[in-house]
């Protein structure tokens, strides 16, 4: 199956390398807009350089586009309406309305789409995931160092849309309604930001993001009946704390905590998921390429980064009128 990638920056060279790994495609060549750019791509990973868009999607049966968000539109239009599959980098769109026009196209041309929400893959959350049967509270922090090359969109699109993105896929509820507030420190939009999520079925969502902390970390905390389950998608750890019944004679050295007025113990156990050695980004290519030769959806299909797209406008949406409380 021919790819080829559409975007040769950080992320794009990437998934440039990634994909020469990865048998089941056929990387035949990528495009660039900085010449000099692309002609160092060329020769250090011996791969063809093309000329235009519209030359490379001519030239595949999928593209990838890791191209600025901005431009994630115009790309997937061009490929979509020459009946191409397309995985794109997240957020899907700069907007919602293009990201509802995408998926009407891809059911158009019949094709397939996914979108690149990177942490479905990350091997901590896969482990994790069979723990999450019903949780009723969620905390997720994800907080990043400084670094001006992100500052050109919302921290909400940066970095809490990939916690968004995995509440959603958790939760199988409607939102109620969604509170946020936040503040800008070095840039024009709010640089730290924090947002509740509360959902039909009782379930809440906390999540916090910045992009001007002192270190790096991105976790998230699951409380359910009986159990709380931590995720370091950061370290690539999981932690499972789960509370069982006692029913007979207790092992003396068990932790055991007493529920009081009669209402009998409960054991406390401990588990530590193994983790599995993947690439993320690897996995969800991978992936990709299964639901092209099996005709399924995509495990983050077109319709989960309009989700996730939606939603964080609604965040936005959100710290804007906090900030014309604040500072009117």
């Amino acid at each position: 199956m021919k790819i080829g990638v559409l975007g040769a920056g950080h992320l794009g060279k990437i998934h440039i390398r990634i994909l020469k790994e990865i048998n089941e495609f056929e990387l035949v060549g990528f495009y660039d807009s900085d010449e000099a750019n692309a002609s160092a791509i060329s020769k250090e990973f011996n791969l063809k350089a093309f000329s235009s868009i519209d030359e490379l999607i001519d030239a595949v049966d999928v593209v990838d586009i890791v191209t600025p968000t901005l431009t994630h539109y115009d790309c997937a239009v061009r490929a979509l309406k020459k009946s191409k599959h397309i995985f794109i980098e997240k957020p899907i769109t700069n907007t919602i309305e293009e990201a509802k026009h995408l998926i009407s196209l891809s059911l158009e041309a019949d094709v397939k789409g996914q979108v690149g929400h990177v942490e479905r893959f990350n091997p901590a959350f896969i482990a994790a995931k069979s723990y999450c049967s019903n949780p009723m509270f969620i905390e997720t922090h994800r907080l990043a160092q400084f670094n001006p090359r992100g500052t050109d969109v919302s921290v909400v699109l940066d970095l809490m849309i990939h916690d968004i993105d995995i509440i959603l896929s958790i939760v199988k509820s409607n939102i109620k309604k969604i509170s946020a507030s936040g503040v800008a420190v070095v840039s024009d939009t709010p640089d730290i930001a924090n947002a509740r999520i509360e959902f039909d079925n009782g379930c809440v969502a906390n999540l916090t993001a910045s992009r001007i902390s002192m270190k790096n970390m991105r976790k998230s905390r699951f409380f359910q009946r009986d159990a709380y389950i931590s995720v370091d998608f950061l370290e690539k750890e999981v932690s499972v704390v789960k509370l069982k019944s006692v029913k007979g004679e207790v092992d003396p050295l068990a932790v055991v905590i007493d529920l009081g007025n009669g209402k009998g113990q409960k054991q406390i156990y401990f588990d530590k998921p193994t983790i599995q050695p993947i690439n993320a980004i690897k996995t969800e290519l991978e992936c990709f390429y299964e639901s092209i030769k099996n005709d399924t959806i995509p495990p983050v299909s077109l319709d989960d980064g309009y989700n996730a797209l939606d939603v964080a406008y609604k965040i936005i949406e959100k710290l804007k009128l906090t900030s014309q409380l604040l500072y009117s």
